[in-house]
């Protein structure tokens, strides 16, 4: 059924799809943080974000990590980072502080280092991922701590080949072609973080149960009806197939594994 490119998109996440200004959309970044949200904080109070910390969230989006780590963990401030701030700014709240810039342009610089530096589905969107994570350890204090997580494919080759699969799979090439999204890199996270020169990595992978209704499954009908264009072009499904997806996630029949979460951690080194 049609071709499988493998080169990657030059758009952007946020402009080719995604895009902050359609209808909805913070409703769709809000069902992925009530599937991951618990997740992110566990590991993040897990490696000691407290009272004291200063924070730094990295695509922040609707900035439901950024709250809690101030609500929640009691850290003394967050700068959150987007491109485009309109739904972090629509909340304001003491001791988060917003600002609107590109974490890949070559010249981000926030003019300080952070006991946490967090990123969460963000460098799985950037070509400069390698760099970035780099970048991103650089902006650490010493002995703070980098947290990335991204999205772990789990409808590989072998998964059931059921509509399903095939729409994931289908995403996965779309979102490829049109913004230049790459998972195929995330399961070496931790040696990646370990080559950035940070220490005390390790990682962790956790994965949202698909239940009928549940979060999770929201969040992908929507991503999916964001992006039908793009998985569309690949040619590997049609719409129809999309509409049988969609009933299967909605559906008591559904036995399946959404993709996962990957976080990998690693510190700044102390001064010998």
């Amino acid at each position: 059924m049609g071709h499988m490119s493998t080169g990657a998109g030059r758009g952007r996440y946020g402009e080719a799809v995604f895009r902050p200004e359609q209808a909805g959309e913070d409703d769709r970044i809000d069902l992925g943080a009530l599937a991951y949200d618990d997740m992110t904080m566990d590991r993040l109070r897990a490696l000691g974000a407290g009272p004291g910390w200063n924070c730094l969230d990295v695509g922040a989006g609707t900035g439901t990590v950024a709250r809690r780590l101030v609500e929640e963990a009691g850290v003394a401030s967050v700068l959150a980072v987007d491109r485009d701030v309109r739904f972090l700014a629509a909340r304001p709240l003491p001791g988060l502080d917003v600002l609107e810039a590109d974490v890949s342009a070559p010249d981000f610089d926030p003019g300080r280092r952070f006991q946490l530096v967090h990123a969460r589905f963000v460098l799985m969107h950037l070509p400069s991922w390698r760099s970035m994570i780099a970048r991103l350890g650089g902006l650490l204090a010493e002995g703070g701590v980098l947290v990335l997580s991204d999205a772990i494919d789990l409808t590989g080759p072998t998964a059931p080949q059921t509509p399903y699969t095939r729409v994931m799979q289908a995403m996965w090439q779309g979102l490829r072609d049109t913004i230049g999204t790459d998972v195929s890199w995330v399961a070496q996270y931790p040696q990646h973080v370990r080559d950035a020169g940070l220490v005390s990595v390790a990682a962790e992978v956790r994965v949202p149960p698909l239940i009928p209704g549940s979060p999770i499954s929201r969040f992908w009908v929507g991503t999916w009806d964001r992006a039908r264009e793009s998985i569309v072009a690949t040619g590997l499904v049609d719409d129809t197939t999309i509409e049988e997806a969609v009933r299967y996630l909605g559906s008591p029949d559904c036995a399946a594994l959404s993709p996962g979460m990957i976080t990998a951690w690693g510190r700044r080194p102390l001064p010998a």
